[in-house]
């Protein structure tokens, strides 16, 4: 683990430590692993082994592929949706398709399916003395169902319209029917449900039809009764009544003579015109028409060509010459007379024209009169037609519905809307317990669960925490550390400082780095070991420790009224109690900072002063001691005037150093007797009075002073001289 910034102070996890205290351990977790391993194998093999079968449905519109007719089907069913799909998955699981299945694999016969029928001793009791109901309550059909629904399992495969069916069984061959069984009797269901579909919509159509039937003749015979009292009568498919059609023809007739008659009389305008004007007339079609004007014309044509052959051997006058010409002057007269009785006949025709125009025309204003009230008399004789025709409609359709279902009678023409797509096959291996998986997941578990276990312990313990490397190397591994007996042993350097000495803020000192070094040294090398040479003294570190383990102490309150010689001892009495594997905290409340300068790894650490002031969290005043498992709460770089402003809540943060640490230590150096009953809410806790060298004027001094806040016991500590539980008696 990377070390942590400087400025947080904090620790690092020794990695090395950690696998370290795994590998010292290895036979032990490597016993548990195997225990566990030979145990999970054991009762794997001992577990009745179950078997599991599978089948799959694809549930699709099923429809037959032609009709009764021989006709192709032309309407196509919309594909299920989810919602579908998902009532055909409670379908499958209903407890009348349980039970049809149930009875045709005979469950009922089978143990497993009824394990109730024969219940063990403990069932019995538990149900004497009303822990459990009784399971033979229950009808054996139920029980069946119950077993039955808690080994089945129905799902549908994600993203498609696949129904899966899984049964898990003791008998293989069972747990492979069951699935199939399932399919045989749904699809069986499906198709009973649409064969009575059928049946019912036959039923209903036939009552339908004949209503119907009825209907259309009696609408058909309304229409015919209207048409005859109206006088509309039809002339064909298109339906148009007599007097419309009339009126057409009256129309086109009139028309015609119209168009006769303007045509006989131009004709016949030109021709007196072409007459009048000497003009040929034979182009004329009139003219062309007349045979009479044709056989004159021929005639003419015959003394022309004799004219014409006779003048090549005859004079002019001679008078067969002479009787030709006269002949054809009279032919010509006859032509011209006989043109203008073909224009009267023409002027004739124009007259019976337009006789013929004027009848038309009343004849006409007649009809569309009589056409006039035959459309008021249609309006209703189209409506009687309309009911009769949605009648008819209505009578064809039912009849191709009923057409349809009675060929769907049969039971083989309305197959099930599901498909059969995997059949289940009788399993080889056992579905659970699964022995070999279950042995290795349980092996490996217990051997990272146990190493887990002891980095864990390596961790809470504080072996496995190191502090950051602050210009040289810190220790990694703890060693005992040895305890001063007295401040003179030091140098004169290293003597306490009077209160006086102490500036109003400590921001404003410069660390000693000369002093830090020699303290360092003097603990590492100079002291000697306190629990190994104390055992014998009952005021020593060791008994007092002892004390405070029995009393179940869990804040103690360290009075120096020596200074920093008397935090020497407070801080020995830590360390041994961590050494005996407490969770000790100590709080430095000294104005010296002695035990800071002895524990922690810097002096610029933060401390009590600062989580007073507000100005560092909790967690970041904490900090582990350099030579034990426990940790200190150093002095603080706040300014001390101004943290102790807030010294109400000293002992809630004590209190809630309590809740965390099996003991508090206080360290208050110098400090009087009403501050430490401000602190400890009088007489909550222990007092200890740290003083190597105890004088008897000063203790008594001192413990007339603690007995007027409330502390009639307190706890002597001394290095040098045997400490005795301090007891002041009353008289």
């Amino acid at each position: 683990m990377p070390s942590v910034d400087r400025d947080q102070h904090d620790v690092d996890i020794d990695l090395a430590q950690l696998f370290r205290a795994v590998w010292e351990r290895r036979g032990r977790i490597l016993a548990a692993t195997a225990l566990v391993g030979v145990l999970a194998f054991v009762g794997a093999n001992a577990i009745s082994p179950t078997y599991k079968g599978d089948a799959k449905l694809l549930i699709e519109p099923r429809e037959p592929n032609f009709s009764a007719s021989g006709t192709a089907s032309a309407t196509v069913e919309p594909m299920p949706d989810e919602l579908n799909i998902a009532s055909q998955v409670q379908l499958l699981q209903s407890v009348d398709l349980i039970k049809q299945v149930a009875r045709d694999l005979k469950l009922h016969e089978r143990t497993e399916f009824d394990p109730d029928s024969s219940p063990s001793v403990v069932t019995d009791f538990l149900v004497l003395f009303g822990l459990k109901s009784n399971p033979l309550e229950l009808p054996p059909e139920e029980r069946v169902i119950k077993a039955f629904k808690e080994k089945l399992a129905v799902y549908q495969v994600d993203k498609s319209r696949v129904i899966g069916i899984e049964f898990t069984s003791e008998d293989p061959k069972l747990a492979a029917q069951v699935p199939n069984t399932m399919m045989d009797v749904y699809r069986a269901l499906q198709s009973g449900a649409k064969l009575d579909s059928n049946s019912d919509a036959v039923r209903w159509l036939e009552t339908e039809i004949a209503n119907l039937r009825e209907k259309v003749r009696e609408a058909e015979q309304k229409v015919a009764e209207y048409r005859s009292s109206a006088g509309l009568m039809s002339l064909g498919a298109d339906q148009s009544s007599f007097s419309s059609k009339q009126l057409s023809d009256i129309s086109t007739e009139l028309a015609r003579v119209r168009s006769e008659r303007a045509s006989a009389e131009a004709t016949a305008a030109n021709l007196r015109e072409s007459i009048k004007a000497g003009k040929s007339t034979e182009t004329l079609d009139a003219i062309a028409r007349s045979e009479s004007i044709q056989r004159l014309k021929a005639t003419e044509s015959q003394l022309r060509a004799q004219i014409s052959d006779l003048s090549t051997r005859l004079l002019d006058g001679h008078p067969q010459m002479k009787a030709l010409r006269a002949q054809l002057v009279g032919i010509r007269e006859q032509v011209q007379s006989e043109s203008l009785r073909v224009a009267a006949s023409l002027d004739n025709e124009a007259a019976v024209a337009r006789e013929r125009e004027t009848q038309l025309l009343a004849q006409l204003n007649s009809l569309k009169a009589d056409t006039a009230r035959a459309g008021e008399d249609e309006v209703g004789l189209k409506s009687l037609e309309r009911e009769a025709t949605a009648q008819r409609q209505l009578l064809e359709t039912y009849l191709a519905r009923y057409r349809e279902a009675s060929s769907r009678l049969d039971k083989n023409a309305s197959p099930a809307d599901a498909r059969v797509i995997s059949t289940a096959i009788e399993p080889q291996e056992p579905n659970f317990p699964k022995v070999v998986p279950i042995t290795i997941v349980a092996t490996l578990s217990t051997m990272i669960l146990a190493a887990v276990a002891v980095m864990l312990a390596e961790l809470f313990s504080g072996r496995a925490l190191r502090s950051p490397a602050v210009g040289a190397s810190v220790p990694t591994r703890r060693e005992e550390e040895p305890v001063l007996e007295s401040v003179e042993e030091l140098g004169p350097q290293r003597k306490t400082r009077a209160p006086a000495d102490v500036p109003a803020s400590l921001l404003n000192i410069e660390p000693d780095d000369e002093l830090v070094e020699e303290m360092q040294e003097a603990v590492t090398a100079e002291l000697p070991v306190t629990h190994a040479t104390e055992d014998d003294d009952e005021f020593s570190i060791t008994s007092v420790a002892d004390y405070l383990a029995e009393q179940n102490t869990r804040i103690a309150f360290a009075i120096s009224p020596s200074g920093d010689d008397g935090s020497l001892g407070t801080v020995a009495l830590a360390r041994e109690l961590a050494d005996r594997g407490s969770r000790v905290a100590l709080v430095d409340m000294t104005g010296s900072g002695c035990p800071t300068r002895l524990m922690a790894s810097w002096r610029d650490l933060a401390g009590i002063t600062d989580l007073l002031t507000g100005e560092a969290a909790f967690a970041d005043c904490i900090h582990p001691d350099r030579s034990s498992t426990a940790d200190i709460i150093p002095q603080g770089n706040a300014d001390i005037r101004q943290a102790m402003r807030g010294a109400d809540r000293l002992a809630m943060i004590v209190d809630a150093l309590a809740d965390v640490y099996d003991i508090v230590l206080v360290e208050c150096g110098p400090a009087n007797a009403q501050g430490v009953a401000r602190l400890s809410r009088n007489g909550r806790h222990e007092i200890i009075l740290s003083a190597p060298e105890p004088q008897a004027a000063e203790l008594a001094e001192i413990m007339v002073a603690f007995e007027d806040v409330g502390y009639k016991d307190l706890v002597l500590l001394s290095v040098k001289t045997p400490p005795a539980r301090a007891k002041r008696n009353a008289a």
